[in-house]
């Protein structure tokens, strides 16, 4: 076992460098992530696997581990996440064609590891390193300033484990160095390890999401855009109790100007969370231990629940239906494209902050957006209650048009108001991209 751990490590700390994947971003675009997944516990961790690779180009994947959790409490290969990596390979050439940035399955392949190979806390000490939590931490240790997503699909405890040999290994400052640069967003909560992470390491951001079902597409959407797709959709299997229940892991650092992922409380593709943690966040009904961490607090979902995902379904829907087109056609005119929100000449995807005063107005406005395949644009201004500190009515004049005027209530002073620039082409499917404009009124 450690001979073949060995070879393993050896092959985590030189693919951490290759140059196509991995790399800081000087735009800051890109989110670092590791996927955890129990694969074989139920088809939605393949189905969300499926879509993870498609948006592939989206983010920096630094590893794909497969994990325990407490619906298959033990792992012994990576034979389930080979398959799937293998039909991405039989599509990255289609992908290429139609964006940048798509990983070769070679390096996907060298980063797709075996994690612990036990059940939770039970599999965490002193000698339990796997290659999982080594990449984890060689992840973490990497000269790049942003922070590394770990998406808990199952259980947590590679996270657990990395902690665990850091906190053994190195100084406090050391330590602290490496927690302050990792964020956990565990699903539904699957061992008893995401409880000992928060106990133990409250400054790990750690959000448990509990409302992650109910959002996703029918099984006719999925039969008709996605199963009936080339080899990603081959592999794509029917749901057998929820649909990519994982999927929001991802979603919520999806880099699509919606959001700043940092920021939980914004609202995205993968939910909103709540800024204030929340006591008693149980995992899933097999997991009867937590109670020995109380207290333990993490991040939660915010009252909307599931329908802080599902506001955006049919740009998420449609995002994925036009990459599953990418995945079988080399011809880029063959397939529809996303268009570029520009808004007061910024072209980045970051959150913007502007000041105003109340009863002023504020003009919002998205010349300059284009479409890559030239196709008619739309725009929508929206007032985002949720997440803004305003909580009463706003005016927008010209919602619908390019220039938009925010009317700025008088009442507003000290308080913050959400707009979200929603664009979108007219292409088959349409496609849409997002920017979204704090005002802080003074």
């Amino acid at each position: 076992m450690q001979t073949r751990y060995a070879v393993f490590l050896f092959t985590i700390v030189t693919s951490i460098g290759i140059a196509e994947a991995g790399k800081p971003n000087p735009n800051g675009n890109k989110p670092r992530i590791i996927t955890t997944t129990d694969l074989g516990a139920d088809p939605d961790d393949e189905q969300s696997m499926v879509r993870l690779l498609v948006c592939a180009n989206e983010f920096d994947i630094e590893g794909l581990i497969v994990s325990t959790g407490c619906w298959k409490k033990n792992q012994s290969d990576t034979e389930m996440l080979d398959t799937l990596v293998n039909a991405y390979g039989q599509c990255v050439d289609n992908l290429k064609v139609h964006a940048d940035g798509f990983p070769s399955a070679q390096y996907l392949k060298s980063i797709s590891v075996m994690g612990q190979l036990a059940y939770g806390m039970s599999d965490v000490g002193d000698g339990k390193d796997s290659p999982g939590s080594e990449l984890i931490i060689a992840s973490v240790d990497t000269d790049d300033p942003r922070p590394v997503w770990v998406g808990g699909w199952g259980g947590t405890n590679n996270v657990a484990q990395a902690i665990w040999k850091v906190r053994a290994t190195r100084s406090n400052e050391e330590l602290s160095q490496f927690l302050s640069k990792l964020r956990v967003f565990d699903i539904l909560g699957q061992d008893d390890a995401g409880a000992w992470i928060a106990k133990n390491f409250p400054e790990v951001l750690y959000i448990r999401a509990t409302s992650v079902y109910g959002w996703a597409p029918s099984d006719e959407y999925l039969k008709e855009h996605i199963q009936s797709h080339g080899p990603l959709g081959a592999v794509y299997p029917d749901r057998k109790w929820a649909t990519e229940g994982d999927t929001p892991a991802f979603m919520h650092v999806y880099p699509n100007g919606l959001n700043d992922p940092e920021k939980i409380d914004q609202g995205s593709w993968g939910g909103r969370f709540d800024l204030a943690k929340k006591a008693g966040i149980r995992s899933m009904k097999p997991v009867t231990n937590e109670g020995e961490f109380d207290p333990y607090l993490m991040f939660g979902n915010s009252a909307e629940g599931m329908n802080a995902i599902k506001r955006w379904s049919i740009a998420y829907d449609n995002d994925f239906a036009a990459r599953m087109d990418w995945s079988i056609t080399d011809t880029y005119s063959d397939a529809n494209h996303h268009p570029i929100a520009v808004v007061n000449g910024d072209i980045s995807r970051r959150v913007l902050e502007v000041t105003a005063a109340p009863g002023s107005t504020v003009v919002l406005s998205a010349a300059g957006s284009s479409d890559p395949d030239e196709d008619a644009l739309f725009y929508a201004w929206s007032f985002y209650q949720e997440p803004s500190s305003y909580t009463g009515a706003v005016k927008i004049e010209d919602t619908f048009a390019a220039v938009a005027k925010v009317n700025i209530p008088s009442n507003a002073g000290g308080k913050n108001l959400h707009m979200i620039l929603e664009l979108h082409d007219d292409g088959n499917p349409n496609l849409y991209a997002y920017r979204r404009v704090i005002i802080n009124v003074k």
